[in-house]
């Protein structure tokens, strides 16, 4: 039982760490819409100003056991093309143990990621993903069907919605395409992104899973910048 439980809460942890590395295969509004290959080149177009520094709040909670236990921690996050990602904790409260293993745990993985082969091996890329069918979604969005070239537990079976007009990633829905344990039964993920001072960012990520014995476990966060590129940032 505890066994399973750690499993259970640690299958969160690999979730988070990429949630930062899809925001760069993006570039700035264009006009008019566009088939499913055009619509595909102009997202996978570099971005004029990329994302390269930022200074972030972020608020970070799980919960496990139907959600019987739960944690949240409030961190202090920056990323420098020097120094990589770096994070201090500002606050914290509820279990012990999902702050040490999932919370603080997904900040210390994305650390460890950043500029890996792992971040490279995750991102969404004609090397990493098919692009299938593109269809109408609701505001103005279209909706891409993503299959993985291969099983790994940072990519996503599913489904990404840009914006019809500029091709900009709006949100990545899916499925871990390889489960992170035996215990393990399903994970499923939902990024968001926006322009914020006209870069492209993630803003937010939710995770939920399926685990043997612990039952339902989540993960969420929340991204507030303060500063993006060296610029103060006076609204999201």
């Amino acid at each position: 039982m505890k066994r399973a439980f750690r499993i259970g809460v640690l299958c969160l942890v690999g979730v988070s760490s990429g949630a930062a590395l899809t925001a760069s295969a993006v570039h700035p509004s264009q006009n008019g819409s566009a088939s499913l290959r055009t619509l595909i080149d102009r997202f996978l177009e570099p971005d004029m100003e990329p994302l390269v520094a930022y200074r972030a709040i972020r608020r970070m909670t799980a919960s496990t056991r139907g959600g019987r236990m739960q944690a949240m921690v409030e961190a202090r996050t920056a990323l420098d093309p020097v120094r990589g990602f770096t994070y201090e904790i500002v606050s914290e409260e509820g279990s012990s143990v999902i702050r040490r293993k999932v919370l603080i745990a997904a900040l210390e993985a994305e650390r460890m990621a950043i500029g890996s082969s792992d971040a490279r091996s995750a991102a969404l890329t004609h090397a990493n993903y098919e692009f299938l069918a593109v269809s109408e979604a609701h505001n103005e969005l279209s909706k891409v069907d993503v299959r993985p070239r291969r099983k790994h537990v940072m990519l996503i079976d599913g489904s990404l919605f840009l914006d019809s007009d500029s091709a900009d990633l709006v949100r990545v829905e899916g499925e871990l395409s390889q489960r992170p344990s035996f215990w393990t039964r399903r994970v499923r993920i939902v990024r968001d992104y926006a322009r914020v001072e006209g870069v492209h960012v993630p803003v937010s990520m939710r995770s939920t899973a399926d685990v043997l014995i612990v039952g339902a476990s989540s993960f969420s966060m929340t991204y507030h910048y303060e500063e993006i590129n060296g610029r103060h940032v006076t609204s999201q």
